[in-house]
């Protein structure tokens, strides 16, 4: 059987964990040539024997896309070492809380570079090759797919330069999409409710009590249901874009 992504290849940021751990096998099990790229290269090693072991193709491309040459050189990496690029998943990010008054403008620093100009380093870098790919490329359609989150609809305490950056995703992915869509380059932007990963670890006890406090008893997503959505997106038909897509909880208000 023909599966629908067969061909094509796709780079996914943040694929050490969670959703883009989920996303990279998700398109593997679709038929894509999939470039990991993260920071912690032994999680990248274990997910490409992971792919390989199901008969998928994974390259491993350790990086820190919160420069735009090091963004620029995973994106040369992956089509050096898998021959195109057809699909981009933004999913690389950083979620830092806490009150605005006293914060730790380094915080503030790292959430911008990687929420946003790492996303934009990435997509810079990409586009061509996704111009490209929709050309002559086995389906003559190219994918761009920005992970952004509730956050990027509505604003909440606590949460404000976090808030500002994936506002800013949206933003971007918007006026991405209008100017690549007459090139047959699809631009989503795919926003996430609350996500059972690590994310909310990288903050403080308080602050973890305090979002598990204002979200009740809840049952969360899983990583798997946003790569669900991600391949949702990237496997319809040429015709057909998804330009935004929220996702969260049943219960989450």
């Amino acid at each position: 059987m023909t599966r629908r992504l067969d061909g094509t290849v796709a780079l996914v940021t943040g694929a050490s964990s969670g959703i883009g751990h989920a996303t990279a096998l998700e398109l593997a099990r679709e038929g894509a040539s999939v470039a990991l790229v993260g920071r912690r290269e032994d999680r990248l090693t274990g997910l490409a024997a992971e792919i390989s072991e199901a008969g998928g193709e994974a390259l491993v491309v350790p990086a820190d896309i919160t420069t735009a040459q090091a963004a620029a050189e995973a994106v040369e990496r992956t089509v050096e070492g898998l021959g195109r690029l057809d699909i981009l998943v933004n999913n690389a990010g950083l979620m830092l809380l806490g009150p605005t008054p006293g914060a730790d403008l380094n915080e503030w620093q790292r959430m911008v570079d990687i929420n946003l100009m790492g996303l934009m380093y990435t997509s810079h870098a990409a586009i061509p090759h996704l111009v490209k790919a929709a050309a002559d490329g086995p389906r003559r359609v190219a994918d761009l797919v920005n992970i952004s989150s509730l956050n990027g609809r509505n604003a909440y305490p606590m949460m404000a330069v976090y808030t500002a950056t994936k506002f800013g995703v949206g933003g971007f992915s918007e006026a991405l999409r209008q100017e690549l869509a007459g090139q047959h380059v699809r631009v989503s932007v795919v926003e996430p409710g609350s996500v059972d990963t690590e994310l909310r670890g990288h903050n403080s006890e308080v602050v973890q009590q305090l979002l598990n406090a204002g979200l009740g008893d809840i049952e969360r997503l899983q990583s798997q249901d946003i790569a669900d959505a991600i391949g949702f997106i990237a496997t319809r038909p040429r015709h057909v874009a998804v330009g935004e897509l929220l996702v969260r909880p049943t219960q989450q208000a």
